[in-house]
């Protein structure tokens, strides 16, 4: 499945437990030898939500939260007959998420999803071989995010700057890196690294964070699209609880069966 182009292989786990999701995600993720994809999304059941996601990058780390890949999940569970519910809640290592279904002819066509309150959003003086790449921003959007707006985004050299980035743009550990253009329109255009996947065509976090970052340097108002390689997502602040909405879509790709990868 794929939410802006952000793909992930979706496996139900409640009908095929995986026994090393780990393996599975590394193997399954590699174009040309695998399937191909930014990662491993399982769904799984819940004590406490409606349903679970575990999220594996290809690298086989495991990611807290995904926007993109929650709102694949909504769309899985209801088009598959799980539930028939129009507002579903998400178990994540992130925190519980509840996701709003727009149904037509029977099929969700859109999701939002309520990402919360950023957990820390401040100005980040980069520095050393970062200086003056652009104004950074931190945003924990329930993962850790370095968002940096610069001038003209096609001139960001991301395939060499996003993997320092990654590993060095903060001491506590890996971040998710977005560099972020404001356009005349008052949309933003974003393009992402991420942590353990490396260049994808979005990031559902990634865009809440730069939604987030953007609001608070006054680049953006309560609402913007956020435009990223693969699609557009739009991105508004919840007057009523000072959360980040995201709204977009979330489609099937194809489906198939794979063994598991054999054990080393």
């Amino acid at each position: 499945m794929q939410g802006a182009g952000n793909d992930y292989i979706y496996v139900d786990a409640t009908r095929y437990p995986l026994a090393d999701p780990v393996r599975c995600a590394q193997t399954w993720s590699r174009p040309h030898f695998g399937i191909g994809s930014d990662g491993l999304v399982l769904i799984g059941q819940s004590a406490v939500a409606d349903f679970s996601m575990r999220i594996f990058n290809a690298d086989g780390s495991e990611a807290r939260m995904c926007g993109n890949a929650s709102r694949c999940i909504a769309k899985y569970v209801h088009d598959k007959g799980l539930t028939d519910k129009g507002t579903i809640t998400l178990d994540t290592l992130s925190g519980i998420k509840t996701l709003r279904l727009t149904v037509e002819g029977g099929r969700v066509q859109a999701v939002t999803v309520d990402m919360g309150e950023p957990v820390v959003v401040h100005p980040l003086a980069l520095s050393g071989k970062f200086a003056g790449l652009g104004d950074a921003w931190f945003v924990n959007m329930g993962n850790p995010h370095v968002v940096i707006f610069v001038d003209d985004i096609r001139k960001v050299d991301l395939p060499s700057i996003g993997p320092q980035l990654e590993r060095g743009a903060m001491p506590e550990g890996r971040v998710n890196v977005e560099f972020v253009q404001r356009l005349e329109t008052g949309s933003l255009r974003m393009r992402v690294w991420e942590r353990g996947s490396g260049i994808t065509l979005a990031c559902g976090t990634g865009a809440c964070a730069s939604f987030a970052a953007a609001r608070a340097s006054g680049r953006c108002n309560a609402q913007a699209d956020v435009a990223m390689d693969g699609g557009t997502l739009r991105i508004a602040t919840d007057p009523q609880t000072g959360h980040v909405l995201m709204t977009g879509p979330a489609a099937f790709v194809f489906e198939g069966e794979i063994e598991e990868p054999a054990s080393e």
